[in-house]
């Protein structure tokens, strides 16, 4: 087998996995470069910044653009690529990474899983709206998308992230490689409007130790979040929606979307 077949297979065993795995992110080598030098990202699956790196493949995203935030194009890699991205970052300024999945199918075969997700990611009554729908605590079908993004500065760093046109999405009201204060404010989007009263997960990597919290969005979405300098940090919220799916023909009946951010606080 050659090699792009043998890196096609293994990505399509690896996805086959992730349904047991939480956060989707795009993790770059380094958030800060100067001009003209390789940028580099993984992307990765996993928990707490720690995950599996999964190859350049086509068929497993619909989109996947890099570049100013102002000037996006899609990324023109080669299938097995991995890292998936590595471009030259010619222009300075504030950077974007946006990545978008096609759609997973995760089959729940043991229904505290299934409980464990709702409640950890706080989707409100899902377990109650379940058992009204008349479904099964077993063998019943999720789909589920990742949406992804990544700030990395690029000499200066200059820039303000924007919308991208994702369906659920983060966005930094400030740039984190600027920041006067100790605070960083985010909103959260969902189907072009902002996620108001909802949960934004954080996790962050600083001095080798990662912490975990949650934050409540107001009723614009926004957050404020510490930003401690030298941290690397992830935001994460997730959005459950009901589908009308057959259980019997083995059609989902719920369908999650998972938005994500990552960017560095610099020393």
């Amino acid at each position: 087998m050659n090699s792009p077949l043998i890196a096609m297979a293994t990505g399509l065993a690896f996805w086959a996995q992730i349904a047991s795995a939480h956060e989707f992110w795009i993790s770059p080598e380094e958030y800060q470069v100067l001009p003209d030098a390789r940028l580099q990202a993984h992307l990765r699956v996993g928990q707490e910044f720690d995950g599996n790196s999964y190859s350049f493949f086509p068929n497993r995203f619909v989109r996947f653009d890099t570049g100013p935030v102002a000037a996006l194009a899609p990324v023109d890699g080669r299938l097995g690529d991995r890292p998936a991205l590595s471009v030259t970052a010619q222009e300075p300024g504030l950077w974007l990474v946006v990545h978008e999945t096609t759609d997973n199918t995760l089959i729940y075969r043991d229904w505290t899983k299934f409980e464990a997700f709702v409640a950890r990611h706080d989707l409100g009554p899902v377990i109650a709206a379940h058992h009204v729908r008349g479904l099964p605590e077993v063998d019943f079908r999720e789909t589920y998308r990742r949406y992804g993004k990544s700030l990395i500065a690029v000499g200066d760093g200059a820039g303000a992230d924007r919308r991208v046109g994702l369906a659920v999405e983060i966005v930094a009201e400030a740039n984190p490689y600027a920041l006067d204060g100790a605070t960083l404010p985010v909103r959260m989007w969902q189907d072009g409007a902002p996620r108001g009263g909802a949960q934004l997960e954080v996790f962050t990597r600083l001095a080798g130790e990662v912490s975990y919290a949650t934050f409540r969005s107001d009723a614009d979405g926004r957050v404020d979040l510490p930003a401690p300098r030298g941290a690397e940090i992830l935001l994460n919220f997730v959005v459950l929606d009901p589908r009308d799916g057959n259980v019997a023909a083995k059609e989902p009946v719920w369908h999650s979307r998972w938005a994500s951010l990552t960017f560095r606080i610099p020393d």
